[in-house]
């Protein structure tokens, strides 16, 4: 089960607040079979990473984010204690990892690092030896290199995944650089990384309509630069339910119980914090709200949230019935929903137009 976390705020966070204090942390998911909608294996012990921007920027530094990761399980690392009381940061990603194939390696961590730009992705597209050629093809010779194990790609979050299968989310990742205009430029404007990240998924669904694929893809992608996150819950299906994506938001993210027992609070309309989790992270559940299938959420540099629906031939309207009868099975059968009635749905926060791809 990949399991990812997500969080940008208007003032940098103490990563232990984050990771390591916070009893149903996704740290305390990986021991606890309790706390986890993957409920096929005990343990999630199979490496973990967390990657963060600096929150002043130092000419010397640089922009790109920083990066720690090991293949030892996260709740054991002493290191990753130490540091997460002594670092902070205003955009973290992190991911703690499962796997039922493979071999335990840094090199096939999640999510992957191109200059400012880090990408992660939840879930698997199907059959990806099919149409691993034709998305090759159309890469520059740059991005065709970095993937194949140039020190341009590097590990940057807390996500859990199937190391068998990590080269179709390096290959998404080369093919969302290629719909960038310039992907060595220092900035990137949100609307730029969600041009791209569409562009990105109709590629996708294109090459596997030719090579007649059937079985969906679950492409929970993630990506940011540093300023602005660009997310998707998606799958190429109009009847099934996409891998589970939750958001939350508010003013303070806070222990409020001894114990670790964290919850979001909003003193007013502002949104000086948004998280978005594979899981939530507390247990309160006033705090989190379910993305809906097959759509886009956007944080920008000035913290608006946007959740906009991705318009093409597996789009569902909120309005037509069938929406509410996407069926669970294929993603619960990988580990990757939650109960349907486990939180309530997420309401529309701030009007937003329609993207067709």
């Amino acid at each position: 089960m990949c399991r990812f976390v997500i969080y940008k705020g208007t003032s940098p966070v103490q990563l232990s607040h984050l990771l390591t204090r916070p009893c149903h942390s996704i740290i305390n998911q990986a021991f606890d079979s309790r706390l986890r909608l993957d409920r096929r294996r005990p343990i999630n012990g199979d490496g973990f990473g967390v990657g963060w921007y600096d929150t002043v920027y130092d000419e010397e530094l640089g922009s790109q984010p920083c990066i720690f990761t090991s293949v030892t399980p996260a709740w054991n690392n002493a290191n990753l204690i130490r540091l997460a009381e002594k670092i902070k940061s205003p955009l973290v990603f992190g991911h703690v990892r499962a796997t039922t194939a493979g071999s335990l390696s840094l090199d096939n961590c999640h999510p992957f690092v191109f200059g400012k730009v880090m990408f992660m992705h939840n879930g698997g597209i199907a059959e990806f030896h099919l149409i691993k050629r034709k998305l090759q093809s159309g890469l520059t010779d740059e991005i065709f290199n970095t993937v194949q194990g140039n020190t341009g790609w590097t590990i940057v979050v807390w996500h859990a995944y199937d190391y068998s299968r990590s080269s179709d989310s390096e290959w998404a990742f080369a093919l969302f650089l290629s719909k960038l205009p310039n992907p060595h430029a220092k900035s990137f404007t949100s609307k730029i990384l969600q041009q791209a990240m569409l562009d990105t998924i109709a590629a996708l669904n294109s090459y596997a309509e030719e090579a007649g694929i059937t079985e969906p893809s679950l492409m929970n992608f993630c990506v940011t630069d540093g300023e602005s996150v660009v997310a998707t819950r998606y799958i190429s299906s109009r009847k099934d339910e996409a891998a589970s994506l939750w958001f939350s938001s508010g003013t303070t993210f806070s222990e409020y119980m001894t114990g670790g027992h964290y919850k979001m609070t909003k003193a007013d309309k502002r949104e000086n914090i948004i998280m978005i989790a594979s899981e939530p992270l507390t247990f309160e559940k006033a705090d989190w709200m379910e993305i809906r299938t097959n759509n886009m959420v956007v944080i920008t540099p000035k913290m608006n949230f946007l959740q906009i629906p991705i318009i093409d031939k597996f789009y569902v309207s909120p309005s037509d019935p069938a929406a509410l009868n996407r069926g669970t099975d294929f993603a619960a059968a990988k580990g990757l929903l939650s109960p349907r009635n486990s939180l309530a749905p997420v309401q529309g926060r701030e009007s937003a137009p329609q993207i067709v791809i």
